[in-house]
């Protein structure tokens, strides 16, 4: 299984080639680029920072963001397909990855209040 800060970089990294793609677009895809980068970059950069959390509950908030980060980038990518900026098909597979990421990141969390000391 691949370490979560690597799946949520590699996932950033995609967000950053759709947003350059959707950037060439004039008008609402542009805009809806800006709030799907934001998010979308924002997962990994708050599971890297959990990583060095300074305490249990660090740990737990800044992946508590990482969660939020996912669910936010899951609606802009379901925005796009349903107001057919692009097509379903582009989409699907970084939708389901976000969703992914949400439920593993939950996972995260309540395995971490788990064994709080």
């Amino acid at each position: 299984m691949r370490d979560i800060r690597e799946r949520t970089f590699e996932f950033a990294v995609r967000i950053v080639r759709l947003c350059r793609e959707l950037d060439k677009s004039v008008g609402v895809g542009r805009t809806l680029s800006k709030q799907l980068l934001r998010a979308g970059t924002s997962v990994g950069a708050n599971v890297e920072e959990a990583q060095a959390g300074q305490s249990k509950a660090d740990f737990i908030s800044k992946n508590a963001i990482a969660l939020k980060e996912a669910r936010e980038c899951h609606y802009w990518l379901r925005l796009l397909i349903a107001a057919e900026v692009l097509t379903e098909k582009r989409l699907a597979e970084l939708r389901d990855e976000a969703t992914e990421l949400a439920k593993i990141l939950a996972a995260i969390i309540v395995s971490a209040k788990r064994h709080r000391p």
